[in-house]
């Protein structure tokens, strides 16, 4: 059962030295555990007044000004708990870590009504983040379907908005391991490309949308193999699918990954039987969430947390060791 949260009101007087911002501004500073698009919307919906009148979204304020705020309790988002097991790194009265599995879905959406993380979360949980009004995880963060590992999961508005900021500022490490096409001749690298929309194909991403933004991903070699590497890959930015747009776009693609992989034409390129029948075992893009730290919200400490490669990448791998070594110049 949820916690009944009743719905809470704030009075300020504007001071004579505090006018001429803006109202959204103003409230953003007065540490409401709100963030401005939340601040917006309850303008919109008439939450908040200013000398008794609904206040309008562009209104300065003015010294002596009183304005009035009230913010609603979280209403119920419709969706349904689900018992789904769930594998739980770390657990507290602010956030919660999970090792997601590969093919679980984060947030419900057109195809995918349940089974979802979200469903679970709202099973394990009855202490979630109310995020826009409505009921649900407050998961700062996203990974593919078929991407495993750690997603962190706020308790409150407040822990959420301060985690968001975190990624938001670049300050929090997420560390994949992958197992990509070819052999990556260099040790490490950096791959600096915008990324958008394709510019065909509106499902994908691409580095070649005019509109796309910056997106950063530094990689390192881990082990080389006969037709194919794995590395670690960590990302300085976090758009939609973008390791495995990155990896692509240099031609080492993410052996197993439908979209962006191209994995037919490649492996059976490959000579080695063994390594051909290695690479076609990968049932989804190889690619596994690891390591995650981050400054948490409460004690102002850095935490880190890993999860163990999956049990389909490690056989990948044995697979791949088992067969004929590579050659770094290939």
């Amino acid at each position: 059962m949820m916690k009944r949260v009743e719905k809470t009101i704030h009075y300020f007087t504007v001071g004579e030295n505090e006018g001429g911002i803006r109202l959204d501004l103003y409230l953003a500073a007065r540490n409401l555990s709100l963030s401005r698009s939340q601040i917006k919307r309850a303008i919109d919906h008439g939450q908040i007044s200013v000398n008794d009148t609904d206040a309008k979204p562009g209104y300065h304020i003015r010294g002596g000004d009183r304005v009035r705020i009230t913010i609603e309790p979280p209403r119920p988002c419709g969706l349904e708990p689900e018992e789904i097991p769930l594998t739980v790194v770390f657990e507290d009265e602010f956030l919660v870590v999970v090792n997601k599995p590969a093919g679980m879905v984060v947030h419900p959406g057109a195809g995918n009504p349940g089974g979802t993380l979200v469903n679970a979360l709202l099973a394990h949980c009855d202490d979630l983040s109310g995020i826009g009004g409505y009921v649900r995880p407050g998961i700062v963060h996203r990974l593919d379907k078929d991407t495993s590992g750690l997603i962190v999961v706020a308790k409150t508005d407040s822990i959420h908005r301060f985690l968001a900021d975190q990624f938001k500022e670049r300050r929090v490490t997420k560390i994949y391991q992958a197992i990509v096409h070819g052999v990556m001749r260099r040790d490490e690298g950096v791959i600096n490309a915008a990324i958008g929309r394709h510019p065909v194909d509106r499902k994908k991403m691409s580095t070649a949308s005019r509109k796309g933004k910056t997106a950063l991903t530094r990689w390192i070699v881990r082990e080389r193999f006969n037709g194919a590497t794995c590395i670690d890959a960590s990302i300085e930015t976090g758009r939609t699918h973008q390791i495995r747009v990155h990896l692509s776009a240099i031609g080492h693609p993410l052996v197993g990954d439908s979209e962006y992989g191209g994995a037919k034409k490649r492996i059976s390129a490959i000579a080695d039987q063994k390594v051909r029948a290695a690479l076609s075992a990968a049932g989804r893009q190889a690619l596994h969430a690891g390591y995650l730290s981050f400054y948490h919200p409460h004690y102002g400490t850095v935490v880190e947390f890993s999860a163990p490669l999956p049990a389909d990448m490690r056989s990948v791998l044995e697979q791949l060791r088992a067969a004929a070594p590579s050659h770094a110049g290939e």
